[in-house]
């Protein structure tokens, strides 16, 4: 009896020997953190999570397959065309002590052809750099191969790419409060209603900032003309022009700012840090104040500060509620 149990033991022995063990898992359910993955187009770097594997083992490896328009159609070709961008070479970055001029700038940066996204095959995080301007708006869903010890399997929709404008506060802050104050001949000072400032984005290209001032009915102070003025000797926009002069014109101040954000740096002088404060005062001869007597002189003198925070054209709006054009 004991011989054959012996015997018995030794056969279960054997087959398990011959039987494959499993090596590893991998999951049924991996995931992004949210499955709804946001590309704001234009922004110079954005990322999304990494793929949860959910306890799979690794290594593993990802494949992106079937991009394609949420109604099914295809993906746009802009998905897969390379574009031309600006960027700072390798190691190299922007220091202000000694990038000075345009030329020593652009003796750091670039241009390079790039695809608007790119698939992380380890991570499964997607990246979208400036190029993604270029990017139709809509809702993009695709597929997800995964590979690890195991095998391979397919994620159908694993998650959706929404390509979306950038808002307002990705592109434009207010750094500082806004204020403005009437001034009259005998140097006294009552406040008047802050100026509204507003930031609109023309295009992508270059760097460009277009400064317009506008009273209550949107009619456009001339600084050609001397309807604005620096306000002695404090900060203008001329103080954060760090690579090109400011142009005046008959309806605006526009300023090639290079590289974002702008204003690159704080202004700093040996006596005051003014962070990014701009002073104005357009003279009581171009102005009329809601509610004051027009037979003394009272000037405007508003003071702002702001940061764009991303390369392109735009047009930023300082409007006077409670001042009209003479």
């Amino acid at each position: 009896m004991k011989k054959r149990y012996i015997i018995l033991l030794a056969a279960v022995v054997s087959l398990a020997a011959c039987k494959k063990i499993q090596n590893g898992f991998q999951s049924d359910f991996i995931r992004y953190k949210d499955n709804n993955l946001y590309a704001k187009r234009g922004l110079i770097l954005y990322q999304s999570d990494r793929i949860n594997a959910d306890g799979s083992t690794p290594p593993y490896t990802y494949k992106m397959l079937n991009l394609r328009k949420a109604d099914g159609s295809p993906a746009p070709v802009e998905f897969k065309t390379s574009y031309d961008i600006t960027v700072f070479k390798a190691g190299q970055s922007f220091d202000a002590t000694t990038d000075t001029t345009v030329e020593l700038l652009n003796k750091k940066r670039e241009k390079i052809s790039a695809l608007p996204m790119y698939f992380n095959e380890t991570s499964g995080q997607l990246t979208f750099n400036k190029a993604s301007a270029n990017l139709p708006l809509g809702q993009y869903v695709f597929d997800v191969q995964m590979t690890n010890p195991t095998g391979t399997k397919l994620f159908k929709s694993l998650a959706t790419i929404n390509v979306v404008d950038p808002t307002t506060d990705d592109l434009f802050v207010i750094t500082d409060d806004v204020a403005n104050g009437f001034n009259d001949v005998t140097g006294s000072v009552t406040p008047m209603r802050n100026p509204i400032i507003t930031c609109t984005k023309v295009n992508n290209n270059g760097a460009r900032v277009i400064l317009k001032m506008v009273d209550k009915n949107g009619r456009t102070f001339n600084p050609k003309n001397g309807e604005i003025i620096k306000r002695g000797d404090r900060p203008t926009f001329e103080n954060y022009a760090k690579f090109n002069p400011v142009i005046k014109t008959d309806t605006a101040m526009i300023c090639d700012f290079e590289i974002a954000p702008f204003p690159l740096t704080k202004y700093v002088t040996p006596t005051t840090d003014w962070g990014f404060l701009m002073y104005y005062r357009i003279p009581s001869t171009y102005a009329k104040i809601d509610n004051f007597p027009t037979n003394v002189g009272f000037s405007v003198n508003p003071r702002w500060s702001w940061q764009l925070k991303l390369e392109g054209t735009y047009v930023i709006q300082v409007q006077f509620p409670d001042v009209t054009k003479k």
